[in-house]
């Protein structure tokens, strides 16, 4: 039986990668799910795809905390890359995660002014973050909309980067983030 051979280039360890397929497949589903689902007007009613919809960004946001919390405290091995390619990675990387906590965070505004309860799985509520009727929180629901084409563009941008680098520059960025990419050396951050 052959022997899989591991790569000698330090991957991100199982959470992490873990956590970025299912921010992956999360994303994917709001994008299908809010192209599809019929336009949000006064007085509309959160089922069908709209209820999906708050369901999936619950899920995404609990992600994206426990992301968060994990990224800042895990030092991932850090890539060898030229000096303008690691600037370029980390400020690509600042924006993908702000985009992934704000877009669904203002999604949650929104809900929130139209009387709706966000509950993570459909089980446990979310607190309101505007009163119902908010002008603020309807203003937030277009400013959702907007970021989401920017969260958009940040994805299409961050999958070109890794594409790029497997194809032109032929390194490991991308296998990093592969399961059996090769042994962890992310590190919490305290010690």
């Amino acid at each position: 039986m052959a022997k899989v051979q591991q790569s000698t280039h330090p991957a991100y360890d199982a959470v992490a990668r873990t956590l970025h397929w299912l921010t992956v497949l999360l994303i994917a589903m709001q994008f299908v799910i809010g192209w599809t689902m019929p336009d949000i007007h006064k007085g509309t009613q959160p089922v069908g795809l709209i209820a999906w919809h708050l369901g999936v960004g619950s899920t995404l946001i609990a992600v994206m905390v426990i992301r968060v919390v994990w990224r800042l405290t895990h030092w991932p091995t850090p890539d060898e890359l030229p000096p303008l390619l690691s600037v370029v990675s980390r400020i690509t990387h600042f924006l993908l995660y702000a985009a992934l906590v704000a877009v669904p965070l203002l999604g949650w505004i929104n809900a929130s002014s139209r009387g709706w309860t966000v509950r993570l799985l459909g089980l446990v509520p979310y607190p309101a973050l505007s009163e119902t009727g908010s002008d603020f929180g309807h203003e937030m629901g277009d400013v959702h909309g907007v970021l989401a084409w920017v969260l958009f563009a940040l994805i299409a941008l961050h999958v070109a980067a890794a594409l790029f680098h497997r194809f032109v520059l032929k390194d490991h960025v991308l296998q990093r983030m592969l399961p059996h990419a090769g042994p962890s050396n992310d590190s919490p951050r305290n010690q």
